[in-house]
């Protein structure tokens, strides 16, 4: 049964400032949704089975009514959004059949091997650590492999069982409910930091469950490269433009934050983090069984040409800060 979705206007999320200027407004999301199942319709073959189409065509929230620019510290954002109890609600209930479960797994088990060993690198050390939004355990057993000891932490019950069989630690609930009377070495919040209802208050809560000297790691969408990308959208680079951003799941922007190094920066140092490295980087691979051959190869190449690039030319950032 249909469920309407409840949505409340906001100031902005990182420096609360009611100083905003709207970048898309409804019917500019409504074409980029349009344009983006159009671009997959090609990629895809006929008889792809629906749940394949998650995190690609469909994601766990709807498209943003409206996106705003904060004019303080450049955070993009919905306004309106959901209501924190609805993003709860739908994370929750959001999970994918197993065999697309164990398909992540496996593809996201060696792309993440990459952050094991950039987090080992900026700590000195390897350590313990906590993933928050672990999903179905990838980096879990990428940091394990590279001789972490990494527990997780997730919001759905069913994604969170599946790492347990696996044989990881991983608690449901989320920051505000974990509760534990340890410290660690590293927190990771690997994309999902953009979905949180509170980036603030995350940051305060990661630094609460780190030692003096640990590291928060943070991988999410950069907002400048989306905001710079969807210029070109109506113009003689409106193909390459379409390919960049729904490659890296850009096109439509379906996420609730999305963060500048600007934003980024403010919320850590709010916090009492000091950022030690910023490391662009690019969604990990979407092709599969179902991509047509020549969509796979266009894909890695375009990622490969991105990952050329420096820092915040990149669709995706990952920011290494460690507590003061």
């Amino acid at each position: 049964m249909f469920r309407p979705i409840a949505y409340e206007l906001t100031r902005c999320p990182v420096c609360r400032s009611a100083d905003t200027e709207q970048v898309a407004g409804a019917d500019e999301i409504r074409g980029e949704v349009e344009e983006l199942w159009a671009f997959h319709g090609r990629r895809l073959r006929p008889a792809t089975p629906p749940e394949r189409l998650l995190d690609r065509l469909a994601f766990s929230q709807a498209p943003p009514w409206r996106v705003v620019r904060c004019q303080g510290c450049t955070l993009l954002f919905r306004n309106p959004r959901e209501r924190p109890s609805e993003l709860e609600a739908a994370y929750k209930v959001d999970t994918p059949a197993p065999a697309v479960l164990a398909a992540l797994f496996e593809n996201q088990r060696r792309s993440y091997r990459t952050q094991a060993r950039r987090l080992t690198d900026v700590l000195g050390r390897t350590g313990a650590g906590v993933e928050v939004g672990s999903y179905v355990g990838a980096f879990l057993a990428a940091a394990m492999d590279a001789g972490w000891h990494f527990e997780g932490l997730d919001i759905s019950a069913e994604t969170s069982a599946f790492a347990r069989e696996r044989g990881f630690a991983v608690s449901t609930g989320t920051l505000e409910t974990f509760v534990t009377g340890r410290r660690f070495d590293a927190v990771a919040i690997w994309n999902c930091f953009e979905q949180l209802p509170d980036p603030r208050a995350a940051a305060v809560r990661a630094r609460a469950l780190l030692r003096p000297g640990g590291v928060l790691a943070i991988r999410t969408p950069n907002g400048a490269f989306w905001l710079r990308l969807r210029r070109w959208l109506r113009g003689p680079a409106a193909a390459a433009a379409r390919a960049l951003l729904a490659h890296n799941n850009l096109l439509a922007l379906p996420y609730r934050h999305a963060f500048t190094v600007r934003a980024l920066s403010h919320v850590l140092h709010d916090a009492d983090f000091r950022i030690e490295r910023i490391v662009g980087d690019v969604l990990v691979p979407i092709a599969d069984e179902w991509t047509h051959r020549w969509a796979a190869i266009e894909e890695r190449a375009l990622k490969t040409m991105l990952r050329a690039l420096r820092g915040s030319a990149t669709p995706w950032l990952e920011v290494y800060a460690r507590a003061e």
